[in-house]
């Protein structure tokens, strides 16, 4: 589900092993430097999940998994008040985003926005190191790889890693770090596969509650292609499934234009 303009340029970016394409979202808000050839690109998804957050949010939050920085740029673009810290366990991606982080186009985004390079999966002292304390942080965002283990990966290392989950029960581990670096209270906000869900939903036991599903379809008639998964640090509240977002043509561009609202009281 792509959806920025199409790329204003084509260069070798130093420090990055191929071609890159330096491509606007939300009508020129932001500039990203991504991969041309290899590894993953941003799209609706990354869109999407960004619209998950209330334009008045304020505080840190965290973007497990950042890739070029599609969902924390578009964050801060959409909540004036938040700072992120992009995660991000790719050399290359990270150095993208850096190099995004440094665009002139960018210059308005770049102090409440900074990168760090580690594994989160790590253990805790590793990721206390890399300046990602426990409780640390008032909202957590993430794209996560979402594809089957064991299924069909892109011979693209880049692009397999950030698309496919790299073992079973990869996606409860995840939240069982996201549940440890949100503080009481903070929101989450991820988007995933429908068949991912029973995996969320026992790595969300005990960490998060109020739970809220909102299925994404391509057209009315058809299936979910995507969750958007909203939910609570700590809380007791049952969980919700919420009318579905139906992308028509209409809706892709006001997503694209950033012009869409999908934050959850």
């Amino acid at each position: 589900m792509n959806s920025p303009t199409p790329a204003e340029a084509t260069a070798t970016e130093p420090g990055f092993a191929g071609d890159t394409s330096k491509d606007a979202f939300l009508g020129g808000a932001f500039h990203l430097l991504q991969p041309r050839r290899s590894g993953f690109r941003a799209g609706h998804d990354a869109l999407l999940l960004a619209a998950a957050v209330p334009r008045e949010a304020g505080g840190l939050a965290l973007d497990m998994g950042s890739g070029a920085g599609a969902v924390a740029f578009a964050s801060a673009s959409r909540a004036r008040g938040l700072s992120l810290i992009l995660a991000e366990r790719s050399p290359d991606m990270a150095h993208l985003a850096r190099a995004s982080l440094a665009l002139p186009e960018n210059r308005a985004l770049a102090d409440r926005l900074k990168v760090v390079e580690v594994d989160l999966l790590s253990p805790r002292p590793a990721r206390e190191a890399a300046g990602l304390p426990d409780g640390g942080f008032d909202r957590i965002l993430s794209n996560p790889p979402f594809h089957p283990a064991g299924g069909r990966v892109s011979p693209d290392a880049l692009r397999g890693a950030a698309k496919s989950l790299p073992e079973p029960g990869f996606l409860g581990r995840w939240l069982a770090v996201a549940g440890a670096l949100a503080r009481h209270g903070a929101p989450l906000a991820l988007i995933v596969r429908p068949d991912n869900l029973g995996e969320i939903l026992q790595g969300a036991e005990g960490r998060f509650g109020a739970i809220a599903l909102c299925p994404v379809q391509s057209s009315a008639e058809a299936p979910a292609i995507r969750l958007l998964v909203s939910a609570v640090r700590g809380s007791r509240a049952p969980l919700r499934i919420l009318p579905a977002l139906v992308l028509d043509e209409v809706l892709r561009g006001a997503i694209s234009r950033g012009e869409v609202d999908l934050s959850v009281s």
